[in-house]
């Protein structure tokens, strides 16, 4: 009876065993092949950057490696155009700034709602919530009406304001804080750290997750970002890097060569900050989704 029980329990371990292969393959597969759909329009594009713009328009693009055709020549236009650095130096500028003040101004908003119990929490905590179901479209005009009348027009200040405080950066910090024990405020305040300290010494350092996770997501929102900085900045010169490749595209001419080349180039400072933080990223996202 009991050499039974033992077959019984190892052939039920063998078959569960069978069980976790088997659906590790089918994950496997599947995001093999969800990579491949993804990874498919940017080899089309980095394929794009090496022909001239005339095959491009005739052609459009496609996977075809023409190395009779292909070429660097684009690439030598885009490092000889000065204006694509300057939208580049533009771009890295503004990303900086907005992802830096956006994550300290968010954190102390959710640090605030998360760690502490006052009057109308849950209210100010469901009226910041409830501005992520107001599409941005619908408050263009008057956030436009209110920078020109804060006569922040033409300044990054203009446009990095109205996403300064971003619900779902608030709530992010928000749901990851909530896991952080409040016990460490109270040993803060034994110690005789006051609030600030407490909030920037001891809480602060324990959510680089969060912070890992926020900083890439805010800095693609803000390198990417078009529609906005293209209706505060009037002088080309300010102009951001998405700006500034539209600006190629006219009912003159379109200069398709620097186009593709430059939209291929501007990929690499968030590809790059996405290889430094990758395994904070995937920390804070994880830890952000089961905790709260």
């Amino acid at each position: 009876m009991e050499k039974m029980t033992k077959a019984l329990h190892f052939h039920g371990q063998k078959s569960i065993r069978r069980q976790n292969i088997t659906l590790s393959s089918l994950s496997i597969l599947f995001f093999i092949c969800l990579g491949t759909l993804v990874f498919i329009p940017f080899l089309a594009v980095f394929l794009a950057s090496f022909r001239p713009g005339l095959l491009l328009i005739r052609q459009g693009m496609n996977l075809k490696i023409e190395p009779d055709v292909m070429t660097f020549q684009n690439y030598i236009h885009l490092f000889q155009d000065s204006r694509y650095f300057m939208w580049f130096r533009n771009s890295i500028f503004l990303t900086v700034v907005s992802v830096v003040s956006t994550l300290f101004v968010c954190y102390i908003v959710a640090y605030g709602i998360s760690m502490y119990d006052f009057k109308l929490k849950n209210i100010a905590f469901f009226l910041v919530i409830a501005t992520m179901m107001v599409p941005f479209e619908i408050l263009l005009l008057p956030l436009y009406k209110e920078i020109i009348a804060l006569n922040l027009t033409n300044t990054t200040t203009g446009v990095i304001l109205p996403g300064l405080c971003g619900a779902s950066t608030i709530f992010f910090f928000r749901q990851y804080m909530r896991g952080l024990p409040r016990s460490l405020l109270d040993a803060g305040r034994i110690d005789g750290a006051n609030e600030y300290r407490i909030c920037f010494t001891i809480m602060l350092p324990l959510t680089k997750p969060a912070f890992a996770a926020m900083s890439i997501l805010c800095a693609m929102g803000a390198w990417n970002n078009m529609l906005w900085p293209m209706l505060i900045y009037r002088e080309a010169s300010k102009f951001t890097l998405p700006i500034g490749l539209n600006t190629l595209l006219t009912p003159y001419g379109n200069d398709y060569d620097v186009l593709i080349a430059g939209s291929v180039f501007s990929i690499l400072p968030i590809f790059i900050l996405f290889i430094f933080f990758q395994r904070y990223f995937i920390d804070g996202l994880t830890a952000g989704a089961v905790k709260g």
